[in-house]
């Protein structure tokens, strides 16, 4: 996998999970689950050094499966290390700081920045970035998508924060990539509407190489 290539991460997969501050074997249980749905990909936040534990387990969880896991809430270079070391195939943050992106590409992986605004989108495109995770997607609305993609038509979107599986569907509508999903998935009541979201594209995660 190339440096700022997130095709081979998502393939035709619309929906990502992210497992957000959780004990590792409950991160490991929930991530089993979202690639039982077949949803491939899963996103464990490392937002300080206690939650690393987590995506070690779910990075080890995942290549017993064939199933790529990254790092979350990557704000720092040294961050980035962490995430590698802990097995990371890729990572995300909620916003743009070229340093992160380009420590992510000298390990190597894919780096997915948070973006708001056309002027951040555009510094990331111009950066060699052109999946970006808008963010907080709930409140730019489906709306902000199709308005950005008429001068960023090369932009690829991952919509991130406040996404269910009851407003998922409008944000794919709006030409959205992938949506991530996060407390979602605990929601017996979302299970089958997550379940269908990821269908259509089947399961594409692709194999863990690290």
């Amino acid at each position: 996998m190339s440096e700022h290539d997130f095709g081979p991460v998502f393939g035709g997969a619309r929906v990502m999970v992210i497992l957000r501050d959780l004990p590792a074997d409950e991160t490991v249980r929930l991530a089993e689950r979202a690639w039982d749905l077949g949803i491939g990909v899963v996103e464990v936040p490392i937002r300080t050094p206690d939650a690393v534990p987590a995506l070690r387990a779910a990075v080890a969880a995942g290549r017993r499966r064939d199933r790529l896991v990254g790092a979350g809430t990557v704000r720092t270079p040294e961050r980035v290390r962490q995430a590698v070391d802990a097995g990371a195939a890729f990572t995300v943050a909620p916003g743009l700081d070229l340093a992160v992106a380009d420590a992510a590409a000298g390990h190597g992986i894919p780096h997915l920045p948070g973006v708001a605004t056309p002027t951040e989108a555009q510094r990331a495109l111009d950066h060699g970035l052109r999946w970006l995770k808008a963010f907080p997607a709930v409140s730019l609305g489906p709306a902000w998508f199709r308005a950005v993609a008429g001068p960023l038509p090369e932009a690829c979107f991952v919509a991130t924060g406040g996404i269910d599986a009851e407003n998922a569907p409008d944000f794919l509508a709006a030409g959205v990539r992938v949506v991530a999903v996060g407390s979602a998935l605990s929601d017996p009541r979302q299970i089958d509407r997550l379940a269908a979201l990821a269908a259509p594209h089947g399961d594409r995660g692709v194999p863990a190489t690290q």
